[in-house]
């Protein structure tokens, strides 16, 4: 292979470094936002940020895809901890998903996200948003159950600047700037809440977070310390069928997230390097296995930190394999810091993801599409708020086919029915595939054509016409002679060849 078209290649260094901070930089307050948002353990999210960062990245055969803990799992991680009981349980399911990932790509079932209609997929990243929204408004406002506090003065000065730093700093024309391209306002906006929770000790007692307001990771004082902050799964739930539904749960949604971003990841791509599905899927089933056994959560190829990674210069895995070991650097040593971290900061980080997955555009743009694509995208959003995310896209699918049956059913052939002055012949030309989806709409057609009528059935343009319309078709000939109804065949095959009498 050409060294400039390899997915891994010393030759970038000095592009893939500086993408590897710039990712890591956006992948801290996204792994630690996201287990907050899933109900996991801050930590465990950083966890599957190594890991995704290090072992997937080393293992999968894209170049520039990051992987890491996915906003579109947060709902299936929330319920399913919720669902099991412990968190322990919970990474049971998610070793078995990665077993089924691993089976997956051995069945060379990388396909599958070819499967899945666009309104659908939109629809679930939709709900994902307003989910996401939905959640993270107590943190961003300061809302604690337990005191029975409704809202924290400090939390909301503390989210609302963050919402306006990053806002800010994405204005296009500030991008021009070296410090606005490279650095991320989600990190600018973590360092300013930092600062501010740390004045109010002195300026504005009464706004500072109470300590379960801010990050709280395991400090370490050994290597020792360290390793045994992870937590292993149990594996004593193996007769809960509760965690097998989970673990098919995770490891279609974890399937379909990483080949939709890896997609578009190949898109991003200068060097228009096409990833293997089938290996991505055996990747990432390894990653969870390995995320699982250590008391991570699932991951997923992600989109936003990817696209990180292309806009800093990444040119191949190194630089995410960099940011992985980033990752790991931080908790190891830099704990004490991260753990000034406030809550509201990484709320209001998530709630500008959710909002971007389900902005007023997309709903509008998803309406002028047209009724087809509109109602599985809309039944797909409300569907996932009122039941889980697999249910919701279940639903969301069989819409999607009954509209995909229903233009089937009604684009099988065209009709055209010459002038009376013209004898009135009747022409009918099939579509380029017949199937039995067809059958009905072309026998209803053809019964409704009046006696003594001159029709020309023509399958010029088909591909392939199913033996059950070739069975209607010859009998409407044959009982044709009855009605007094002139019958021509034209590119029709014979029923004799394909039914073998």
């Amino acid at each position: 292979m050409n060294q400039s078209n390899s997915p891994f290649s010393l030759k970038y260094l000095k592009d893939d470094l500086p993408a590897g901070l710039v990712v890591f930089l956006v992948a801290l307050p996204l792994c630690l936002g996201i287990a907050l948002a899933s109900g996991a353990p801050l930590f465990a999210g950083i966890i599957s940020g190594i890991v995704g960062g290090i072992l997937v990245a080393f293992l999968s055969g894209s170049a520039l895809s990051v992987t890491g803990p996915a906003a579109g799992l947060t709902v299936i991680v929330l319920n399913g901890i919720t669902e099991l009981g412990s968190y322990e349980t919970f990474l049971f399911a998610v070793v078995l998903a990665g077993i089924i990932q691993v089976v997956l790509g051995y069945l060379k079932a990388g396909v599958i996200g070819y499967y899945f209609p666009s309104s659908v997929i939109k629809g679930m990243l939709a709900a994902i948003g307003i989910i996401l929204i939905l959640k993270q408004v107590p943190v961003a406002i300061g809302y604690m159950k337990d005191s029975g506090v409704q809202y924290h003065i400090g939390a909301v000065v503390i989210a609302a600047s963050s919402i306006a730093i990053i806002l800010i700093w994405d204005l296009p024309g500030l991008k021009k700037f070296a410090l606005f391209k490279f650095v991320p306002g989600a990190l600018i906006a973590v360092i300013i809440g930092i600062l501010l929770n740390n004045a109010f000790i002195t300026f504005q007692p009464a706004w500072v977070l109470d300590a379960s307001q801010l990050v709280n990771l395991p400090k370490a004082a050994s290597m020792n310390d360290f390793v045994n902050q992870f937590t292993l799964p149990d594996f004593t739930q193996f007769a809960n069928y509760k965690v097998y539904v989970l673990a098919v749960t995770i490891a279609i949604i974890a399937s379909l997230e990483s080949l939709l971003s890896t997609e578009a990841a190949d898109k991003l791509d200068p060097f228009k390097r096409v990833t293997p599905t089938n290996r991505e899927l055996k990747a990432q089933g390894i990653g969870n296995i390995v995320s699982g056994l250590v008391g991570g959560m699932p991951m997923t190829a992600v989109i936003v930190r990817t696209s990180a990674n292309v806009s800093a210069g990444g040119k191949t895995k190194l630089s995410a394999i960099f940011h992985g070991l980033l990752l790991l650097v931080s908790v190891a040593f830099f704990a004490s810091f991260l753990n000034q971290i406030p809550l509201p900061c990484l709320a209001a980080v998530l709630l500008l993801v959710g909002y971007k997955l389900a902005k007023v555009s997309l709903f509008k743009e998803m309406y002028k599409l047209g009724w087809e694509q509109f109602i599985p995208f809309i039944i797909t959003v409300v569907a996932i708020q009122f039941s889980d995310l697999l249910k919701g896209i279940t639903l969301g699918m069989l819409v999607a086919i009954f509209y995909i049956l229903r233009t089937n059913y009604r684009r099988d052939y065209k009709f055209h029915q010459d002038a009376k002055v013209d004898g009135g012949i009747i022409t009918i030309t099939l579509s380029e595939h017949v199937t039995f989806i067809n059958k009905g709409s072309i026998a209803l057609k053809l019964s409704n054509i009046e006696n003594g009528a001159s029709v020309i059935i023509d399958g010029k343009d088909a591909h392939f016409i199913d033996l059950d319309v070739l069975e209607i078709l010859y009998d409407f000939k044959e009982n044709a002679i009855q009605k007094n109804i002139q019958v021509r065949f034209e590119n029709i095959p014979q029923r004799a060849k394909v039914t073998g009498h």
